[in-house]
Parts: C-alpha cells; structure tokens; sequence
C-alpha cells in the first residue's frame, strides 16, 4: 500500500498572510493523520515565509506517524534539525525568488558537501532523502551519498503541456524509480502531484510514497482537509 505524506506548508502561508494563529498547520498535520495521511512534510526555508521554528518543534512532539523536514543544506537549518532530530530531512535546493522549489537538488555538483551533511544526520538517527530530478546520475550519486530515500520530483511530469510531452516524462519516472530501487533506495515523489495526474503516477510499483501539498490543501479549502485527504488516499490506492 502506497503512503500518503500531507505538506501542511500551505496552510501556514495562509496564517502568514495575516501574520496571526490561524489556521495552525499543527492542526492540519492532526487532521491529515486522523484521515489516514501516514507522514507529514514541511519545509522550514530560510526565509521563514510559511512555516516557522516553533511549528515544527510542536509538530516533533505531536506527530504520530513521522515527521519529514525538508530543508536546504545551510549551516543554519542543519543545527535546527540535529537540535529538533525529525524522522526524516529531505534536502532540497532552495532560492529565495522562487514561489515554490522549481527543481531536484543537483547531488553531483553538491556531492562533497552533502557527504559530510547526510554523516552528520546518520549519526543523529535521521534518515536522509535527496529531491533529485529523474535523471540516472543524479540518482547513482545519491547512491554513492548513501542517502535512504529518493524524492523524485514530479513537477516537469505535472507541468506538461502535450499528451507526448507527459508521456515522456512518465517513462522517464518510470526508470529513475526502478533504478532507485535496484540500488537499494525508498523511493518518494512528489512536487505538482494533484488528484488528475496522481492516475499516471500511482501505476510506478516503485513508488513508496508521495508528498502532496498544494493540490491537498486548495481541495481542503473547498471540501475539508478530512475528506480532502482520503480522497487523494482513495486515488492513490485505486
């Protein structure tokens, strides 16, 4: 049975807007579980445009299934997660004009300092997944990285015009999945994922898990987190 993970990121963007305590993405990551969303992601960028210090050190003490940070490889975020010790980090790139991340993170150009990095999670008893574009060499590095998980990110797949265009990005998913599988990693996805083209994407065997946000939330904004979440769950798992 394929995971579910909810990215609650989008609910504190709209707390933000007002600057104020509403909505809490705590209680949307309490609402996600109950609905049987079985990992919770968030990002804690440096710019704190969404979600804050404080919302991830309350959501290491109240998430129930586990806790997946993502984060990008500065000298800052990297304290806070071996201080706060989550489940999992996701290491991404990270731009500070950019709306939402708008790529894998390159391993191959970042290798040596994300070697001592990902050392330095391990020893802390973090696993470690790399968002890495669909491409075989960046997921041989990761490999040789010795990081757990692969993320692959789905977003050129979703943001495809043509019918051939996604067709071809498809089959490029469908063979970074199975070589990140042969070399022994989870393998993840997520970035653009939303109830249409989940139909594509749940048929790679391959997949463990993904992390959905922006579609979850804009859906629960109409019919409810609760009922938002199973349907995605319902749709992921046919």
């Amino acid at each position: 049975m394929t995971r579910l993970a909810i990215n609650v990121d989008h609910v504190a963007t709209v707390r933000q807007a007002r600057l104020g305590a509403e909505p809490d993405p705590v209680t949307a990551a309490a609402i996600a579980e109950l609905a049987g969303a079985q990992g919770i992601v968030v990002h804690l960028r440096e710019d704190r445009r969404h979600i804050q210090d404080r919302d991830v050190e309350v959501l290491k003490r109240t998430v129930k299934t586990r806790l997946n940070l993502e984060m990008a490889a500065t000298r800052e975020i990297v304290q806070i997660a071996l201080k706060l010790v989550p489940d999992m980090v996701t290491l991404v790139p990270e731009k500070r004009q950019e709306l939402t991340t708008e790529g894998g993170l390159d391993v191959i150009v970042h290798e040596d300092a994300l070697a001592g990095v990902i050392k330095l999670f391990h020893e802390a008893d973090m696993a470690v997944s790399l968002f890495i574009n669909a491409d075989p060499k960046q997921i041989k590095t990761a490999h040789r990285l010795h990081a757990d998980f692969v993320e692959l990110h789905t977003g050129t797949f979703a943001e495809a015009k043509t019918f051939t265009a996604r067709q071809d990005e498809f089959e490029r998913l469908v063979d970074a999945a199975k070589l990140t599988k042969k070399l022994g990693m989870g393998v993840h996805a997520g970035h653009g994922v939303d109830y249409r083209n989940i139909l594509w994407l749940r048929e790679i065997e391959e997949i463990e898990e993904f992390s959905i946000g922006h579609a979850v939330i804009a859906r629960a904004v109409l019919v409810g987190l609760d009922q938002a979440v199973r349907e995605m769950i319902a749709l992921i798992n046919k």
